[in-house]
């Protein structure tokens, strides 16, 4: 199922096209990133999904239901820097919430345990780091328990331990079957947290899969070898070797196709008398194929 459907949006601001004909589909369950650099559309179609901004053109539908207004009240959204009363504490910053939202206030134990702020609750607003204010952002996102939680750079101005903290706090909350729809320009943070991810750049869609499906299988070995012209002239008939780059006086780089490994290179080399100090596949990583896309 589809937790939101996306056809041919657009959005223009005078002669500049943000957002250009995108269409999506997001499964339910599936923690998704979009990824793009500082410009791409990110927040651009995340306003426009969330009813902020009106698009030029095309459609998009939550929940695959018609009224649209009705349905965003079903999902919990971090969208800018949080904002809370700073005098008061987080307890009765969240009560607030749970009155507009017409929320009961035993909720507000529960999210503050998921977000690890269940010791500071009597604490003032004044008190927190930028990484406790985010996440009291999203228990003010998760307090009418959500079945999709939308964030906007939500690691956006943190310290390294924010950053892990807040991934944390995603994952525990995708694990518990919501749908997260995450925007960022952070590669390795959308690459150790999302399941699928769509990449924009100017507005356009570039690509759109599983995190796994657009790194791609690892094909390049990098290897060690003090007979490195042996060690080339041998690898260039090997069956399932496609290209041979040489990085310096004791290292190749090996592109192999889909049926080789470094295992089967490292033993194909040993049969032929030749010793490898260090062998090992060479990943790719979000970053690689990022880079590839937005060239």
């Amino acid at each position: 199922m589809h937790i939101l459907s996306i056809n041919n949006l657009t959005k223009q601001f005078g002669s500049l096209t943000a957002v250009n004909n995108l269409s999506l589909d997001i499964p339910q369950g599936t923690i998704f990133g979009i990824l793009g650099p500082n410009g791409s559309g990110k927040s651009t179609t995340l306003g426009i999904l969330l009813g902020i901004i009106h698009a030029t053109s095309g459609t998009f539908s939550w929940f695959n239901a018609p009224n649209q207004a009705k349905q965003r009240q079903n999902i919990g959204t971090l969208l800018e820097n949080p904002n809370f009363y700073p005098y008061l504490n987080a307890v009765q910053n969240l009560k607030i919430t749970c009155l507009i939202k017409d929320v009961p206030f035993n909720n507000i134990d529960r999210v503050l345990e998921l977000v690890k702020l269940a010791d500071r609750k009597k604490s003032k607003i004044k008190t927190f780091s930028l990484g406790m204010k985010q996440r009291l952002a999203v228990a003010n996102a998760l307090l009418a328990d959500p079945e999709v939680l939308v964030l906007d750079e939500p690691t956006n101005g943190l310290d390294p331990q924010g950053i892990k903290e807040m991934r944390e706090i995603i994952l525990e909350v995708g694990q518990q079957g919501k749908t997260i729809l995450l925007a960022s320009h952070i590669l390795d943070e959308v690459e150790k947290t999302c399941s699928d991810v769509a990449i924009l750049k100017k507005g356009n869609l570039l690509s759109v899969g599983s995190v796994e499906t657009i790194i791609g299988k690892g094909n390049r070995v990098k290897l060690t070898t003090d007979q490195i012209e042996k060690a080339r002239s041998l690898l260039s008939d090997c069956y399932f070797v496609k290209q041979i780059k040489i990085l310096n006086e004791k290292q190749l780089l090996v592109f192999i196709n889909e049926i080789g490994s470094s295992f089967l290179l490292n033993k194909y080399l040993m049969e032929q008398n030749l010793i490898v100090e260090e062998i090992y596949e060479v990943k790719h990583t979000l970053e690689d194929q990022f880079l590839k896309l937005t060239n």
